[in-house]
């Protein structure tokens, strides 16, 4: 006999359920077999890698979320957390502790200790794309967990994309659930802004790969000032 009154489900509940299911996604076939066949790099030749796909990690109160391309074949590919053991996420994460959202400046393992305050990163796809780029089809496939992440970060208030492709995806989950985006589209770049809603805006940021940091594109004082705005912004300034 079925119970009249089960237990509700609570929020904890909804991102545990979230977590499974990303990790249990087999949707792309492409990328699912990239990322389980990924050869260890030479320095990593005695780690047993994730493999699968990467969920998102932070705080489930924030009001920030940022929103990036994809895992990096030796790094979320191999640690299984979002920007955790290759350069990038060394940058991103020095970044967000420099302005105190971060309990420490590095992202090396899962079991590192890292926690973040008021801050929430997913990606624009969940597992490690060949040269890091994730087809139409593939983005598209993924899209049903940022939709489930925008309803469980209930306090969000900026959502940062990192790069292009995260840019148009937050302009598409957007619109997704309901929002009208202005015509013509909004234009991705380093600092744009774009008001989703009174109490949502869309921030632009060159991506955190090498490619933008090791040139010169994208430099912390870049990086530290678009992160300061969002502070700004999720106090309603």
């Amino acid at each position: 006999m079925n119970d009249p009154h089960p237990p509700k489900r609570t929020r904890k509940d909804s991102w545990q359920a979230l977590h499974r299911d990303v990790i249990a996604c087999n949707r792309c076939a492409r990328l699912r077999d990239y990322g389980a066949q990924v050869t260890p790099a030479k320095r990593y030749a005695d780690w047993k890698y994730w493999g699968k796909p990467v969920t998102g990690f932070g705080d489930h109160l924030a009001r920030l979320w940022i929103i990036g391309l994809a895992p990096a074949a030796h790094g979320g590919n191999r640690t299984g957390r979002i920007f955790t053991g290759d350069r990038s996420g060394d940058f991103l994460f020095a970044a967000l502790h420099r302005v105190g959202m971060a309990n420490q400046p590095s992202s090396v393992h899962r079991e590192d200790g890292l926690a973040l305050e008021d801050c929430y990163i997913s990606a624009t796809a969940r597992c490690a794309p060949p040269a890091n780029k994730p087809l139409p089809e593939e983005i598209a496939n993924c899209s049903i967990f940022l939709d489930r992440e925008w309803g469980l970060l209930s306090r969000k208030r900026v959502l940062m994309a990192l790069g292009k492709i995260a840019w148009d995806a937050a302009l598409q989950l957007a619109r997704r659930q309901g929002i009208t985006i202005n015509k013509p589209r909004p234009t991705f770049g380093h600092g744009a802004e774009y008001r989703l809603a009174a109490d949502l805006v869309l921030v632009g940021s060159y991506h955190v790969s090498q490619q933008n940091t090791f040139t010169g594109t994208l430099t912390e004082a870049m990086f530290d000032g678009v992160l300061r705005r969002c502070r700004a912004l999720c106090d309603g300034k």
